[in-house]
């Protein structure tokens, strides 16, 4: 068990009590609301007292199941009465479409109180729906920005790990609300030591929200090889009008043949297989979560005839892009 030790700032035990809430939708990313709590947890042992205090709604009175199967019990419900100085939407995968007008209703509820509101994973999505994000910069997870900039054009969406603008608190998913948490344990005066030594007692290393989310092949070369992360960054930036093998090498600055070998010894394909998967993953995540008809998604993603995409889906993904749009939607 972990324990405190006399580094934090005697002046942190004056910190006065913050409320939080979290709202769990059925299908909810488990991982998001861990990352996001014991951050809270680890602070209050270290200050000593519940300083941070947190409560998990459901949205009736049964248990909640989230995305990995795993079943819990919220504390409170949607018509409890309860006061919080944020409430945070543990976003659900995949997003619904229907059903969701009472948390809609409730989430601008809290908005007319003054609550400070957050979108975890997918969370982003049920702010926006309630119209709780026009005129703030927000973030969600890599894959489902283009179904909230599909349903809302107008939305600043960034790929930062995470934002915090004014009241409105989101971040992407994975272990980013640990991030998002940490960035707000520290904003206090004083707390950047809580922070920092409740980031050490979870084993991590800060990220500030200025880093951005990673996606595709990417996430697999890190920082190992900048050059090779910077030719993935371009493919990934120009997939609907593709650049040739020689425009990216020159972009770089190096030879055709060298970036050729950067890409066998690291990744075990040609650039032109990397570029033409990072092509078709992003085929798959239009189809998976937007509306878009498939000839759409063709032209979106560079290829010119619907014959040579759903030839090349099928080699990638061992299925048309139709029957795989089909399958999803009957899992939901």
């Amino acid at each position: 068990m972990e324990r405190p030790d006399n580094r934090i700032d005697a002046g942190l035990h004056d910190l006065r009590i913050t409320r939080y809430g979290f709202l769990l939708l059925d299908n909810f990313s488990l991982i998001a609301l861990g990352t996001a709590v014991d951050p809270l947890r680890i602070a209050n042992m270290l200050v000593e007292r519940p300083v941070y205090q947190y409560q998990l709604i459901g949205t009736n009175g049964d248990n909640v199941r989230s995305s990995d199967g795993i079943r819990v019990m919220p504390d409170l419900h949607l018509a409890d009465a309860e006061e919080f100085d944020a409430v945070f939407v543990v976003g659900p995968n995949p997003i619904p479409s229907k059903g969701i007008g009472a948390i809609l209703d409730w989430l601008r509820l809290q908005a007319r109180h003054g609550t400070a509101l957050g979108g975890l994973d997918t969370g982003s999505y049920f702010l926006a729906r309630a119209g709780l994000l026009n005129g703030y910069r927000c973030t969600i997870h890599w894959e489902d920005q283009d179904v909230l900039l599909e349903q809302f054009p107008k939305l600043t969406v960034s790929n930062r790990l995470y934002e915090v603008d004014r009241d409105r608190y989101t971040c992407s998913g994975g272990v980013a609300p640990l991030d998002l948490m940490v960035h707000l344990l520290g904003s206090a005066p004083g707390s950047a030591s809580l922070a920092a030594r409740v980031l050490e007692l979870l084993v991590a290393e800060r990220r500030t929200h200025e880093q951005r989310q990673v996606t595709s092949l990417r996430q697999y070369i890190g920082a190992e090889h900048a050059k090779l992360d910077e030719a993935l960054q371009v493919m990934e930036s120009n997939v609907e009008e593709p650049l040739s093998v020689i425009e990216i090498a020159a972009f770089l600055d190096v030879s055709q043949r060298q970036l050729e070998r950067w890409f066998q010894e690291r990744i075990g394909k040609t650039p032109a297989q990397a570029y033409l998967e990072i092509r078709l993953l992003r085929a798959r995540q239009l189809l998976y979560r937007t509306a878009r008809p498939l000839e759409e998604v063709c032209a979106r993603t560079g290829f010119t005839s619907l014959t040579h995409f759903s030839t090349r889906y099928r080699a990638q993904f061992r299925i048309s892009p139709i029957a795989d749009r089909r399958r999803y939607q009957n899992a939901l």
